[in-house]
């Protein structure tokens, strides 16, 4: 994550991670990228069953009953583990998570072992009894995914009255006093909705929202040459920043984040370079510490059948099972090549990615989108929309 209003808008001081000793555990949430220790934030895809039909879904879901999901008891197991090692953060996905009966169960496990508890969802399910529900097990965050506005969402979504169930979700959440946030993937297909979802953080008053670009997994390999192109990156990413620095302008601070392409740090900062050298420098430092793409180091996925994955959109490359080895041996083995190299991936980047440098802070971008696209895990990422100059090969 590139947290723009951390960055460019300063937000957040080099300082305010390091008063905390940017130990995981300790670190707010909002820190929790500048982390030293980087012990993995945790999805757990706990169901793959989903009552919607979304055309870029990684986990290709569909509204059937799926066998070998894990039970609440191996749940809890998961969570125990998860908790010792001390990974901060459980997320849990799926499918969509609000189909699992025991979800409020699990979540509040979770907390009181110490974790935080957070869920991605389409909204569509949580209904004022649910989010009450929510309310009371003491969910830190829910995230509702929006692609736009109401045409566009329901079209992304394949379900009529998808948006409008979501914006129901939102109040309801806002009501019992969830924080909650929005999360939008760019794509040719609706980037010309970021100006409205900016308007409806304004008027719905909502905290958050998370701009992703599009990784080429699941059903959204489908979407590839759909991707944004690199200059059309660059604008867009400008764009995000205009409205962001717009709303601290107007005194309406909101937290916004772009999400899976490190590329998006360095331009921040360049930008910063001509505008605030001073703020840029402050910028530098914060990177230093987030250290780039995190998959295998800082960020795990486990499947709603056990299967452990470098992140969420790689289910491809299965590490493991929790059913047969704790995840925390699993993550920790380097025996495996995937899973030690990507805990040292740069000697064995190459193209663009090797020499680039900027490397240091952003860790060779996405493998998931290198691989879809060179069918090799450490050939340079496709989105990076950085041009030779900028990283240095000119």
């Amino acid at each position: 994550m590139i947290g723009i209003s951390k960055l460019y808008c300063g937000a957040v001081e080099p300082s305010d991670a390091l008063r905390y000793g940017r130990d995981s555990k300790k670190l707010p949430s909002h820190l929790l990228q500048f982390s030293k220790d980087k012990k993995p934030v945790i999805v757990w895809n706990c169901t793959r069953r989903c009552n919607l039909k979304c055309v870029h879904c990684y986990a290709q879901s569909k509204n059937i009953d799926y066998e070998g999901e894990l039970t609440t008891k191996e749940g809890k197991a998961l969570i125990d583990d998860l908790a010792e090692f001390g990974a901060p953060v459980i997320l849990f996905s799926g499918g969509e998570p609000m189909m699992r009966e025991d979800l409020p169960e699990l979540a509040f496990y979770a907390k009181e072992k110490g974790m935080r508890a957070v869920i991605s969802t389409n909204g569509t399910l949580i209904t004022s009894e649910k989010a009450k529900i929510l309310k009371e097990i003491g969910l830190s965050y829910v995230g509702i995914s929006l692609d736009g506005m109401r045409d566009v969402h329901d079209k992304f979504r394949g379900v009529k009255g998808a948006f409008d169930k979501a914006i129901e979700a939102i109040h309801n959440c806002k009501k019992e006093g969830i924080k909650v946030g929005l999360r939008f993937t760019m794509n040719k297909r609706n980037v010309q909705e970021i100006p409205n979802i900016f308007k409806l953080l304004e008027e719905e008053d909502i905290p958050r929202a998370c701009f992703y670009h599009l990784v080429y997994s699941g059903r959204g390999s489908k979407l590839i040459n759909e991707d944004l192109t690199h200059e059309e990156t660059r604008k867009t990413v400008g764009l995000i920043m205009d409205k962001t620095r717009d709303l601290f302008n107007r005194g309406l601070e909101k937290e916004i984040l772009t999400v899976d392409n490190h590329a998006d740090g360095p331009y921040v900062y360049l930008r910063l370079l001509k505008e605030d050298p001073k703020r840029a420098e402050e910028v530098s430092e914060l990177l230093q510490m987030n250290e780039g793409n995190s998959t295998g180091i800082g960020i795990g996925c486990v499947s709603w059948d056990g299967a452990v994955h470098p992140d969420q959109f790689w289910r491809q490359h299965v590490l493991g099972n929790v059913r047969d080895r704790k995840f925390s041996e699993i993550w920790m083995d380097t025996s495996n090549p995937l899973t030690g190299g990507l805990k040292n991936r740069k000697p064995l980047l190459k193209g663009r990615c090797a020499k680039c440098k900027w490397l240091n802070v952003c860790n060779g971008n996405f493998r998931a989108r290198a691989e879809s696209y060179y069918n090799d895990v450490w050939a340079s990422d496709p989105a990076c929309y950085l041009t030779d100059e900028e990283i240095g090969l000119v």
